[in-house]
């Protein structure tokens, strides 16, 4: 592999063989570390005092504050910025059910939120799959945290957990690949409409695959617009309507608001005449042909978003008649991808204490992810910021916290330009201490290369 390096658009590279080198990398990245995440302080220590003020005896005193009022945890502790992030690591990214051994995707994430959220993440694995364990295991260590993210939990065990968490906590729970997907789904989905001249209420919707991000994507598409009647699903058995057999509790509902023409059929006669098709499904390529695409509307939009690889790739949909094409990964144009949204969706949620995440919040971070993309310049090969962006993560912090504020869902009124002046602020303290860490050599270089 010599002479390979990491960008792909400077040189013609095999996407396998890309592959095979980044998890080389990582391998040997991550023994170097020993993982990705660590505990330091926030407060100076700068004698023996010091500890009897944050430790034994003074610390009894913020203690007794809490006890007569609760909502001084917020004040007083971390629990403010802590997000505990949980998994039974029973659908962990494109690896399945591998238990404990997602923890290293679960540290990703939590790099995640502290690099581009400035948000305290902590990856929690648990050793059971039975979901009334799982709720109960997050509601006991609730007290610690301002918010919950659940995380590669296989559906529809997901949607159950999801669902009870929300009946019984006053925290945000956030569902990542349910809620989280959808939104960066919908941002993307909204600027490519804008550049092939088409309505959100006025277009044919197929979504392939029907997992928790597809049906999270199709909800909020539909929340946002979209006919639900216009919209066909399809599951590894076929096209979803109402009255199929092996539909699940989740795909039954959607077959009774969805696909009311009553279509049949596989993947090929849910794309014919279609404007969009989001795809949730199975590495490809293949699982989304170029003949399937030439079927669909002109001016078609193909959002192929399955990891490691997509159902199709981009070069194909295009050369099949596709305007707009979006995967989910970085060496590719038009990456939708959760990073986008949850670090800036916490970090606005846990600056106004939010009691938990809507709808309408959920769409305002959607518009606000779009409307930054648009102001830079749409073109078909942008139609949503990139991760590195500076000003995404401030701006939907501030949208989806105002939005908080706006819906009554907020324990703390704070307006807009305050939440984003905030998260700017601390996001870039933060990045510029890990900066001067790696300056000072107290954060060695990873090793060479291969």
């Amino acid at each position: 592999m010599t002479g390979v390096t990491i960008d792909m658009y400077i040189l013609d590279v095999d996407e396998a063989e890309m592959s095979e080198y980044y998890e080389v990398i990582s391998r040997e990245w991550h023994r170097f570390y020993r993982g990705k995440m660590g505990v330091t302080l926030k407060v100076p220590i700068r004698s023996f005092e010091d500890f009897a003020v944050w430790y034994t005896p003074g610390v009894a005193e913020p203690c007794r504050e809490i006890d007569r009022n609760p909502e001084q945890i917020f004040e007083y502790t971390n629990a403010g910025n802590s997000v505990a992030i949980v998994t039974d690591g029973s659908r962990v990214l494109g690896l399945g059910n591998i238990g404990k051994a997602g923890l290293p995707v679960m540290e990703g994430k939590a790099l995640l939120f502290k690099y581009l959220g400035d948000v305290d993440a902590y990856p929690i694995c648990l050793s059971t799959r039975d979901p009334d364990e799982i709720v109960q295991a997050v509601e006991w260590i609730s007290p610690s945290f301002g918010g919950i993210n659940l995380e590669d939990i296989d559906a529809p065990k997901s949607f159950r957990v999801f669902e009870d968490l929300i009946r019984k906590l006053e925290i945000p729970v956030f569902y990542d690949d349910y809620q989280g997907t959808s939104i960066v789904v919908l941002a993307g989905l909204l600027n490519a409409l804008k550049l092939v001249g088409k309505k959100l209420d006025q277009i044919r919707v197929a979504v392939v695959g029907a997992g928790s991000a597809a049906i999270g994507s199709a909800r909020l598409m539909i929340e946002a617009g979209v006919r639900a009647q216009s919209l066909i699903m399809v599951d590894s058995k076929g096209i979803i309507y109402e009255g199929r057999g092996n539909l699940d509790k989740y795909k039954a509902e959607m077959a009774k608001v969805t696909n009311r023409q009553g279509v049949r059929g596989g993947i090929q006669d849910a794309l014919s005449g279609a404007d969009v098709v989001v795809a949730l499904s199975r590495p490809g390529p293949g699982v989304i042909t170029e003949e399937m695409v030439s079927r669909m509307a002109d001016r078609a939009i193909v959002f192929a978003l399955a990891n490691p690889m997509p159902e199709i790739l981009p070069q194909d949909a295009k050369r099949a008649g596709a305007a707009i094409v979006a995967t989910g990964r970085s060496d590719f144009p038009n990456q939708i991808n959760n990073s986008l949204g949850f670090p800036a969706i916490f970090r606005g949620l846990l600056d106004v204490r939010a009691r938990g995440i809507n709808t309408g919040m959920m769409i305002a971070a959607a518009q606000e992810i779009s409307r930054l993309a648009e102001e830079q310049g749409l073109r078909e090969d942008y139609i949503i910021p990139t991760m590195m962006d500076p000003n995404l993560y401030p701006r939907v912090a501030a949208a989806i916290g105002k939005a908080a504020v706006d819906s009554g869902m907020a324990r703390v009124r704070l307006n807009y330009e305050s939440l984003r002046d905030s998260a700017e602020r601390r996001i870039s303290r933060y990045q510029r201490s890990l900066r001067l860490l790696e300056d000072e050599g107290f954060l060695p270089p990873p090793p060479s290369q291969v």
